[in-house]
């Protein structure tokens, strides 16, 4: 790691190790580490765009929020992925959803540990950004330690300094199940930019904000390794084709500009 990157914070009370990180000091996407996410349940997400990280030169990546004609669109990066994001490859004559497409490779899968992100909320409305763990088989059992959990280390959905952090498990249909932090009001920094962190444990997990401890929740805690996003998303989309009314109003360029990423483990 450069001496020109800003130390991480730590919890206290453990001795860590770096396992794997990225710094951004590069001018292009380090593909040996990240990937585009395109798909959403086998179907192409219009808003999750193939491109447009900008390298700031400073070490920071840029995830812009990007204007086509009447639609919107941004960035959305994955070390791995997740089964029910595979692409459909239809015949032709078939109404069902058959066969999907290959499965994508795995590019870096990790369990237990500290898990954190320097980062600077974007300023506009009508999108939001996250950093969170996915397991590539969520929701394929009953059984979230074996199928993985949902680990929404750091959500943004709103423009008033308010982040949440959130969990999710057995799949995404009648048996979905979630706990959440509620809003977090995130102090001032000199820089704009904010520290997130989440220790992944045997006895749960433990989110940090700036380096304070801000929620922990007992569990179910997964056993099963997971991939890391950096994510955005433009509003509307989910429920139609096109943007929400707040979405509209946003003033660009606008910016979920990211400094790192660092995996931890205990020694």
């Amino acid at each position: 790691m450069s001496s020109n990157h800003v130390e991480s914070l730590l919890p206290k009370g453990k001795k860590w190790k770096l396992v794997w990180n990225d710094e951004f000091d590069g001018d292009k996407l380090d593909e040996s580490k990240w990937s585009y996410r395109l798909h959403i349940m086998h179907r192409r997400h219009e808003t999750f765009s193939d491109g447009g990280v900008i390298f700031d030169g400073k070490s920071n990546i840029l995830l812009p929020l990007i204007k086509d004609g009447d639609h919107y669109r941004s960035p959305h990066l994955q070390t791995g992925s997740n089964f029910m994001d595979v692409p459909e490859e239809r015949y032709e004559k078939s109404k069902l959803a058959w066969p999907i497409g290959k499965f994508q490779k795995q590019k870096f899968l990790h369990k237990y540990g500290y898990y954190e992100c320097r980062c600077k909320l974007q300023t506009q409305p009508g999108w939001w950004s996250a950093f969170w763990l996915q397991s590539p088989i969520i929701g394929a059992t009953a059984d979230a330690k074996f199928s993985g959990v949902e680990v929404d280390i750091m959500e943004n959905f709103t423009r008033d300094g308010l982040i949440s952090h959130n969990n999710h498990w057995d799949g995404y249909g009648s048996d979905h199940k979630h706990v959440g932090s509620g809003n977090i009001k995130v102090k001032d920094t000199a820089d704009g930019f904010h520290v997130f962190g989440l220790d992944w444990s045997l006895d749960g997990y433990t989110y940090y904000i700036d380096g304070e401890k801000s929620w922990h929740v007992d569990g179910p805690v997964s056993d099963r390794e997971q991939f890391i996003l950096i994510s955005t998303e433009c509003e509307g989309y989910r429920n139609g084709d096109t943007p929400s009314e707040r979405l509209k109003t946003a003033v660009l360029p606008d910016y979920f500009i990211v400094d790192y990423v660092r995996v931890f483990d205990t020694v």
